[in-house]
């Protein structure tokens, strides 16, 4: 069984659509910016990848993320030819801290907030009509999560159609915790750097819609790529440290799941958050299902520019891979100057975007998240989908 992507939306600190974001990270546009949303003076970082839509510096609002989502929403149930009628439509969100900052500015400065908005399904019933509403909440790897359940719907034929989103938003205390993580303060993302000092936080949303191949992508819709597989485990190995065993079982299982071998990968969409637990748990794993293959398949780490969007973040990677496939252009880990030794095996794009000159024609995405929450998913290009520049016509090939 495979599903067809026949819709996408996504805002980020680099850009308010898929088009305007892929453009940033083809171009190495980083969304890092001093913090604006609160006193950076209570922090040793105080930096982030901040979306710049408040009323002005240091002054917050509440539901900021549910607007996001809501732009993503649309943006892909438009593409989709689904317009602003949800209703009996099965909307996946997956998510690390819901509307967090809104019950922070609740509690602390009393800025008025309704309990009932920490559900996304409020907004998104009294925007799209949205009747059937679904939140996961699995650390960084949700989104992913929430693929593999809208997946698993339309198999069941529970649903024709499912729209799987992700979102998040920045919050105090949550930045707060992760300032006390680290010796030094974080001054940017550096995945997989010797200089790297851990992970900072992002924000954004994204969705997609999903729909069994097998019954076409419907009146007015184009298919953006094939979903293969998805796999999921949780193995609960330690509060935030990454166990490789277990992701490189989640690896094998979605190579199965999709019927392909780790040499039809021709993209890895790193999680690579550059604190050296992740990035360590990760290298070890992937030096392990690649061992063998030279040249490794072309590997990039979009959290170098968009920061780590948590429950956003694989299903960011996922359409970044689509328009890298549909383009032909890798885009950049940028900050990545001096790659540690577990990397030496792997073809990573840094410094620039590249093209590679044979058609990409199938991506791995990671995602992996605090308890052990790994999921993976690989995607393919589909044939007949207008070449980048460049690029050959013929599609793609495994």
């Amino acid at each position: 069984m495979s599903w067809i992507v026949i819709g996408m939306g996504a805002v980020a600190s680099i850009g308010g659509s898929v088009e305007e974001i892929f453009g940033s990270l083809v171009a190495g546009r980083s969304g890092l910016a001093p913090l604006r949303g609160y006193d950076p003076a209570n922090f040793r970082a105080r930096v982030a990848y901040e979306i710049d839509d408040r009323p002005a510096p240091g002054v917050d609002e509440p539901l900021r993320a549910t607007r996001w989502l809501e732009r993503a929403v649309a943006q892909a149930a438009a593409d989709a030819g689904l317009g602003d009628d949800l209703s009996g439509v099965p909307v996946l969100i997956g998510t690390t801290l819901r509307e967090l900052r809104s019950v922070e500015l609740s509690w602390r400065d009393d800025v008025p907030f309704d309990v009932r908005d920490l559900h996304f399904g409020t907004a998104l019933r009294r925007r799209f009509g949205a009747d059937d509403t679904h939140t996961v909440a699995n650390a960084c790897s949700a989104s992913l999560y929430a693929l593999g359940l809208g997946a698993d719907l339309l198999d069941l034929g529970a649903a024709d159609t499912v729209v799987v989103a992700g979102v998040d938003t920045i919050t105090e205390s949550t930045y707060g915790l992760l300032d006390r993580c680290y010796p030094e303060p974080p001054d940017r993302v550096r995945p997989f750097d010797r200089a790297r000092r851990g992970m900072l936080q992002g924000e954004g949303a994204v969705a997609v819609v999903l729909r069994r191949e097998a019954d076409g992508p419907g009146a007015g819709a184009r298919v953006h790529a094939r979903v293969r597989g998805v796999a999921v485990n949780c193995d609960a190995h330690h509060p935030s440290a990454p166990d490789a065993k277990n992701i490189a079982a989640a690896v094998h299982e979605a190579h199965e799941r999709a019927g392909v071998r780790p040499a039809d990968i021709d993209l890895v969409m790193l999680h690579g958050t550059g604190t050296p637990l992740n990035d360590e748990a990760e290298s070890t794993a992937l030096n392990t299902v690649f061992a063998g293959l030279d040249p490794s398949p072309y590997m990039t780490a979009i959290k170098s520019m968009t920061g780590h969007t948590a429950g956003a973040s694989g299903l960011h990677s996922l359409v970044a891979a689509v328009d890298a496939m549909r383009t032909g252009t890798v885009p950049p880990t940028v900050y990545l100057d001096d790659p540690v030794d577990a990397v030496a095996g792997f073809r990573l794009v840094r410094g620039r975007a590249e093209r590679p000159g044979q058609p990409l024609g199938l991506a791995q995405i990671d995602s992996f998240g605090f308890g052990g929450l790994n999921a993976v998913a690989v995607v393919e290009r589909v044939d007949g989908h207008p070449a980048g520049p460049g690029e050959p016509d013929e599609g793609a090939g495994q």
